[in-house]
């Protein structure tokens, strides 16, 4: 799907995505629950992908795969359907 994204220039972040899930838990929880995930085989691909911090305050920002930051916006406008 990444490549197909870049190719249509639509960004992965706002094209739907379904049956994925993104648990947000008390980080002592993750590493035992991330284990329970991925003995199903369904899960097998589970794993914690980010963290909650308290700054900056209001903003949600990501590492990017070139190793700088960026910001996620809330989505503008409808959100695109999957592409299949």
């Amino acid at each position: 799907m990444h490549g197909a994204c870049e190719i249509l220039g639509l960004d992965p972040l706002y094209v739907a995505n379904e049956g994925k899930l993104i648990a947000i838990v008390a980080s002592e929880a993750a590493d035992s629950l991330v284990g329970r995930m991925r003995a199903n085989p369904l899960g097998r691909d589970a794993c914690v992908i980010g963290e909650v911090i308290g700054e900056p305050e209001g903003i949600v920002s990501m590492l990017t795969s070139f190793g700088g930051t960026r910001i996620v916006d809330m989505l503008a406008g409808e959100q695109l359907p999957r592409i299949c």
